[in-house]
């Protein structure tokens, strides 16, 4: 059942979810909320607007395949690893670069790790959204 109220509104949401998403991201590097919380949000703004305009109008405003997306974040999340292990210190090890940026402080490898999470999360919560609602078509 369409619903012009909640298209209406979920074109008006969709912007601010996908930015408290990123600010949940970049948060969580210091704080509580992180990747995981970021991804499920930002794939909620997604849910929210297939709910509104339809699976069809979605896939076409996110643009890209789901399974990309989390290949995206497995190499970043990959990526993030590499520094410790080429300078033999123990796995994981977190670098940072002090930049003077007021808003996200330092940025270092636990940034990078989180940002690899926020797309995995993303690309597989919309993959099953997805896949979900084209079934019942």
């Amino acid at each position: 059942m369409f619903s012009i109220i909640l298209s209406t509104a979920s074109k008006y949401l969709l912007p601010l979810l996908l930015i408290f998403s990123f600010f949940l991201l970049l948060r969580g590097h210091n704080e509580p909320g992180g990747g995981f919380v970021g991804g499920l949000v930002a794939a909620a703004a997604y849910a929210l607007y297939f709910i509104a305009n339809g699976v069809y109008e979605a896939e076409k405003l996110f643009k890209a395949e789901p399974i990309k997306i989390i290949s995206i974040g497995l190499t970043f999340a990959l990526i993030s690893v590499v520094p410790s292990i080429v300078s033999g210190q123990t796995f994981m090890k977190g670098f940072w670069l002090d930049t003077n940026i007021p808003v996200i402080g330092k940025i270092g490898t636990p940034l990078l790790f989180d940002l690899g999470v926020y797309f995995v999360v993303l690309g597989i919560a919309l993959k099953i959204i997805f896949s979900l609602a084209e079934e019942e078509k």
